[in-house]
């Protein structure tokens, strides 16, 4: 029958075509995957830029029916000082640093 002779030459270049192939696999997979997380990134930050613009309408909104019928001042109060409340807290917590990460040597505690 036939025989399969293969010179050191050709399993030499064989060799080679494979690791070129799984260089451009995996290249393109990390590519896939850098594009991925971007395009995640973008969308989580532009539904938090929703979110925040939906809820500062609808505060201004409730705000602004207030502001127009000022017959009852506990409800003004109301309604200009719990959004104050609400950003009070978010930038306290912004502003806030709790904790300081210093790395740490080898047996320090």
């Amino acid at each position: 029958m036939n025989e399969i002779s293969v010179t050191p030459t050709q399993l030499l270049a064989g060799v080679g075509v494979l690791v070129v192939l799984l260089w451009v696999w995996r290249a393109s997979a990390r590519r896939a995957k850098a594009a991925a997380e971007a395009a995640r990134n973008g969308a989580r930050l532009l539904s938090l830029a929703g979110r925040v613009l939906f809820t500062a309408g609808l505060i201004v909104g409730v705000q602004w029916i207030v502001i127009l019928h000022p017959e009852n001042k506990w409800l003004l109060l109301t309604a200009l000082g719990l959004p104050a409340l609400f950003a009070a807290h978010a930038l306290t917590r912004a502003l806030t640093v709790t904790t300081v990460d210093s790395p740490r040597r080898r047996g320090r505690r």
